[in-house]
């Protein structure tokens, strides 16, 4: 009976195998490679499979999802002989388990050699200051030729990104010193605008408050001439409407006479001739009122006197 229940037991065994080997549970964004004697018979995908036991065996198990593989520096010679350092990073997805599986021994290590290499060839044909400033130019070359490349091994590469380029030593010295030089040329520039600027709004204030204080001198003067027109009109009018005679327009300049004469300056006197005949005037009118009013020759030699001032008074003319 022991050994029945032996063979029992290891029949169990083996059945409880062949029951794991048979059913294969592949996970969601996966594939399985499903060979048969050692040849490619079909691919699992994602679910419950059934393969038929010790004649099928899984190959490889592949993860569908996107990948992200970073790379290691590498040396790359610019073309103007410089060895720049530059970081990648490769955003890769498999899109056929069977390709990758068989069509290369291994995706990985090929994609990362073929990104040297084309990074070599990219970088061999820009100078330093271009590698610097094109990154999005050699993002999209690398990955052209790498989707190109890796269609065949069933992977496609999405993205491609450099994620540092680094000069030399040298070369970051004297950049950082370039760079420190243009900021303060910047800076001057900057500086010396801002000043021009102000000096620019400081002479337009000083034009606008030049010509509003000229405006207003001019309304000034303006306002002035006509209020003074307005006061000889005035006067004007008042004597016309009163009807002076000739007797009180002698009077009137006579009281004037002692302002004219006020000040150091009025060193000469410029008599009209009129003042002759409003003399006259004037003393007609006091002989009037004068007892001696019938010595007509006293008249005369006054009224004679006065001519003689007026034309000792008066400047000879050229």
């Amino acid at each position: 009976m022991q050994p029945i229940i032996i063979v029992l037991i290891i029949l169990v065994v083996l059945v409880f195998i062949a029951l794991i080997k048979t059913i294969q549970v592949i996970p969601q964004a996966s594939a399985a490679i499903v060979e048969r004697f050692g040849r490619y018979t079909r691919t699992l995908n994602a679910g419950l499979n059934i393969v038929v036991p010790f004649i099928d065996s899984i190959r490889n198990r592949i993860d569908l999802r996107e990948q992200v593989v970073p790379f290691p520096p590498q040396p790359v010679i610019t073309q103007d002989n410089l060895v720049v350092n530059i970081d990648t990073v490769i955003y890769y997805q498999v899109t056929d388990a069977r390709a990758a599986t068989y069509e290369v021994a291994s995706y990985i290590q090929a994609i990362e050699q073929l990104t040297v290499t084309t990074l070599r060839n990219i970088i061999g044909g820009m100078d330093l200051e271009r590698t610097l400033t094109s990154r999005e130019e050699i993002n999209a070359a690398l990955r052209g030729v790498l989707d190109e490349a890796t269609g065949k091994w069933g992977i496609r590469v999405n993205r491609v990104e450099l994620k540092a380029i680094e000069p030399p030593t040298s070369i970051q010295d004297s950049m950082e010193k370039q760079m420190r030089a243009d900021r303060d040329k910047r800076a001057a520039i900057l500086t010396a605008e801002g000043i021009r600027q102000s000096q620019i709004l400081t002479a337009e204030g000083e034009k606008q408050s030049a010509i509003l204080r000229a405006e207003g001198e001019a309304k000034a003067a303006a306002l002035r001439a006509e209020g003074e027109a307005q006061a000889i009109r005035t006067v004007f009018e008042s004597i016309h409407a009163g009807d002076a005679d000739q007797k009180l327009l002698a009077y009137q300049y006579l009281q004037m006479l002692p302002k004219i004469a006020e000040g150091d300056a009025n060193k000469l006197w410029i008599v009209p001739s009129e003042i002759g005949d409003a003399l006259k005037g004037l003393s007609g009118a006091m002989g009037n009122f004068n007892p001696m009013a019938g010595m007509g020759g006293g008249g005369s030699g006054t009224s004679g006197g006065g001519k003689g001032a007026e034309r000792r008074e008066q400047p000879p003319i050229d």
